[in-house]
C-alpha cells in the first residue's frame, strides 16, 4: 500500500504544475509564432513557476515562515524583474502577464495545504480571463457611463444598502417591513436594467421579448410598468411591447402554477386546467402579435435606448407597488384566515405568488381545495387587471389595449376550461391528489 501522505503530496504538486502549465498553454499560444529567444513567459515557464510554488509551500513545515517568505520573495523579485526587461524590450506597459505569473505560484503554493478545488476553480478562472482578453476589451470600449453608473447604483443598493435595513415590520398592522420594501426597489431597478442590456445585446424586438421573459420570472407587473415606460419614451413600439407583456403573463401564469405544484398540490386539479389555458392563450397572443406586427418593419431604426435606469420613475413604481402589498396586508390582518377571498382579490393587485403560498400554506392546514383554487384565481384575475391598468398609465391606450386584448382572451379561455372542463377532471384526480399530499405534508410543516 502507498504511503497516503506521500500520494497526498504528489496530488497537491501535479495540482500546481497543472494550474502553471495550464497558464502557460495560454500564455505561450499567444507568443508562438515569436522566434525562438524572442518569446516571452510561456508554456514552461509558467508550468515551472507553478511548480517552484508548490515546492516552496511543502518546504513551508521545514523552514518555517520566515524561510517561506524569503523564499517567496526571492522569486517575486526574480520574475519582476525579468517581466521588467520583456516590458522594455517589447514597449508594453502591460502588468498582466506580471502579476499572472506571481498568481501562478501563490497557487502552487496554496494548493500545498489548502482545498484543491478552490486551487483549481481560481487557476481555471485566471486562464478564462488572460484568453478572453480581446472580448473582455471589446465589451468595455462598448459600454457607456450611464450603463457603469446605472450598475454600481443596483450593486450599492443591493449590497451596501440592503443588509443595513432591518427585516422586521415597524407599523402596528404588521404591514410595512423595510428591507422588503428595498429589496422591491431593488427587483424594479434590476428589471429595467435588465431590459436594457438584453435590447442592446440582442436589438429591439428580440432583445425586449428576452428580457420580459427573464424579468417575468421574478415580477410580471414590474415588467409590464417597465416596458410601458420605453414604449411611452419610444425604445421599443406598442406591437413589442404588447407581446413582450403577454409573455411576462403566460411566464408569471406558470409560474403560479409551479408553486401549486409544489405547495398546495390538492389545488392543482382545481385550478390547473383553467390556468395552463390562459397561459397557452397569453404565450399564443404573444405569438400573434409578432406574427402580425406591422410597425417594426416601418419603425425608425436610428432611435436610441434614452437611459439604462429611470431612478424616478423605478421610485414611483416601487412606492406604488410597495403601498398595494401593504394595503393587502393590512386587509388581511383585519378579516384573518376567514378573509382568504378578500385577502386574494386586494393582495392579487400586486403579488400573485404571495396568495398561491398563503393559500398552499392554509390548504395544508385543512383548508378544502376548492376553496383555494378560488383564491388563486381571483389573484391570478385580478393581477392581469392590475397590470392592464399600469400598461395604461405607463404605456399609454394603445399598449394596454393590446395587453388587454390578450388578457381578455387568456381570461375567457380560462373561464371556459373551469367552468366546462374542470368539474369532470377535478373529480378523477382529486382524491390522489389529496392521499399523495398528505405524505407529503409534514415537508412543508
Amino acid at each position: 500500500m502507498p504511503d497516503p501522505v506521500l500520494l497526498e503530496m504528489f496530488q497537491r504538486l501535479a495540482m500546481a504544475l497543472g494550474i502553471g502549465f495550464l497558464v502557460g498553454v495560454e500564455r505561450g499560444w499567444k507568443h508562438r509564432d515569436a522566434p525562438d529567444g524572442m518569446r516571452g513567459a510561456g508554456l514552461r515557464t509558467h508550468a515551472v513557476v507553478g511548480l517552484m510554488g508548490g515546492v516552496a509551500g511543502a518546504l513551508l513545515p521545514a523552514v518555517g515562515q520566515i524561510g517561506f517568505a524569503a523564499l517567496t520573495l526571492l522569486f517575486g523579485a526574480a520574475f519582476v524583474t525579468f517581466k521588467v526587461r520583456e516590458s522594455q524590450r517589447d514597449n508594453d506597459v502591460s502588468v498582466t502577464g506580471t502579476i499572472a505569473g506571481l498568481l501562478v505560484f501563490a497557487l502552487g503554493a496554496y494548493s500545498m495545504f489548502g482545498d484543491l478545488r478552490i486551487s483549481a476553480a481560481v487557476g481555471v478562472t485566471l486562464v478564462g480571463l488572460l484568453a478572453f482578453k480581446s472580448a473582455l476589451h471589446d465589451w468595455l470600449d462598448r459600454i457607456t457611463w450611464k450603463e457603469l453608473r446605472s450598475a454600481l447604483l443596483i450593486l450599492g443598493a443591493t449590497f451596501i444598502a440592503l443588509p443595513l435595513l432591518a427585516d422586521t415590520t415597524v407599523d402596528p398592522w404588521g404591514a410595512i417591513n423595510p428591507r422588503e420594501l428595498w429589496l422591491l426597489t431593488i427587483l424594479v431597478a434590476g428589471a429595467s436594467f435588465a431590459g436594457y442590456v438584453a435590447v442592446r445585446v440582442l436589438g429591439n424586438d428580440v432583445g425586449v421579448l428576452a428580457g420580459a421573459a427573464a424579468g417575468a420570472l421574478v415580477s410580471s407587473t414590474v415588467v409590464t410598468a417597465e416596458l410601458g415606460r420605453r414604449v411611452k419614451t419610444g425604445e421599443t413600439h406598442a406591437m413589442v411591447g404588447g407581446a413582450a407583456a403577454a409573455i411576462a403573463a403566460a411566464i408569471s401564469v406558470g409560474r403560479v402554477i409551479a408553486l401549486l405544484a409544489i405547495t398546495a398540490t390538492p389545488v392543482v386539479p382545481e385550478a390547473g386546467p383553467a390556468l395552463v389555458a390562459a397561459m397557452l392563450v397569453f404565450g399564443g397572443s404573444a405569438f400573434a402579435m409578432r406574427y402580425f406586427d406591422r410597425e417594426g418593419d416601418s419603425a425608425d431604426s436610428s432611435q436610441k435606448l434614452r437611459s439604462p435606469l429611470d431612478l424616478v420613475s423605478v421610485f414611483q413604481f416601487a412606492a406604488f407597488l410597495g403601498a398595494v402589498i401593504i394595503v393587502g396586508r393590512i386587509i388581511a390582518d383585519a378579516y384573518g384566515q376567514a378573509g382568504l377571498l378578500p385577502f386574494a382579490a386586494t393582495a392579487g393587485l400586486a403579488d400573485v405568488d404571495a396568495v398561491t403560498l398563503a393559500t398552499g400554506s392554509l390548504v395544508r392546514g385543512g383548508l378544502e381545495p376548492t376553496i383555494g383554487a378560488h383564491a388563486v384565481m381571483i389573484a391570478v384575475l385580478m393581477n392581469t387587471l392590475a397590470k392592464g391598468v399600469i400598461a395604461f398609465f405607463t404605456g399609454g391606450w394603445r399598449y394596454a389595449a393590446l395587453y388587454f386584448a390578450a388578457a381578455l382572451a387568456a381570461t375567457i379561455a380560462a373561464a371556459a376550461v373551469w367552468f366546462l372542463v374542470t368539474p369532470l377532471i377535478a373529480p378523477m384526480f382529486g382524491e390522489q391528489v389529496q392521499q399523495e399530499a398528505s405524505l407529503a405534508a409534514p415537508m412543508f410543516g
